[in-house]
């Protein structure tokens, strides 16, 4: 398949002066670092999201009195200011 691409022309003359060095073509050594990266990106997986730990490390849990049932209606309710003092 042929197809156009632009590149640097201090990047295209490294290229075609490897190419000559090594006595391949132009076309053989762009198809030969297309494969080399395509085979490394799919090498490189990237690592599952993990979500940090964001629970908190202080205090000693709930209060005496307090239970996990009242804990919305506390936040929301200027009557259970008392119990977070």
């Amino acid at each position: 398949m042929k197809t156009t691409v632009e590149i640097t022309d201090s990047l295209f003359h490294q290229a075609k002066t490897l190419a000559a060095k090594e006595g391949l073509n132009f076309r053989v050594l762009v198809e030969d670092g297309l494969r080399l990266v395509l085979e490394a990106r799919r090498q490189t997986k990237a690592a599952p999201f993990r979500l940090r730990d964001g629970s908190f490390k202080g205090g000693n849990g709930l209060q005496p009195g307090v239970k996990w049932a009242d804990l919305p209606s506390l936040a929301y309710d200027e009557e259970g200011s008392s119990l977070r003092s």
